[in-house]
């Protein structure tokens, strides 16, 4: 599996559009070599600086240690479920919502009969014919 870097993706977008030319993203990465890099070619004349622009924002840029820069900010990411436990989580959630489902159906069963009731109550009379005037 493709091991996932603690820096920021934020962080590593902002310093290449602003300072990319520079290689501000690159320092930020840890590859300090290709940094100096786009230093001396002010970013390989713009065509190298686009392309890394592009990298880091599709998430595909990698730091120092090969590792993929993707999460938008440098939180740590919770731990790992096994998967079995996972596997009994999303169990019991469908199973709540199932019983969410049949409740919400009871309701809207209940409201459609009340409604049915309303509307045989409300019988309207024939319409009775127009006055008959004097003959």
């Amino acid at each position: 599996m493709d091991e996932v870097s603690d820096r920021s993706r934020g962080v590593a977008l902002i310093l290449a559009v602003v300072g990319g030319m520079f290689g501000a993203h690159r320092f930020y990465a840890g590859r300090t070599a290709s940094g100096v890099g786009m230093i001396c070619t002010f970013g390989g004349m713009g065509l190298w600086w686009l392309y890394d622009c592009v990298l880091v924002a599709a998430g595909e840029f990698r730091d120092w240690d090969d590792r993929r820069i993707v999460n938008w900010s440098n939180e740590p990411a919770p731990a790992r479920i096994r998967s079995g436990e996972s596997n009994q989580q999303v169990l019991q959630a469908m199973e709540e919502m199932r019983s969410d489902m049949y409740d919400l159906q009871e309701r809207v069963d209940f409201m459609e009969r009340m409604l049915t009731e309303v509307r045989h109550r409300q019988v309207v009379p024939p319409a009775s014919p127009p006055p008959r005037s004097g003959s």
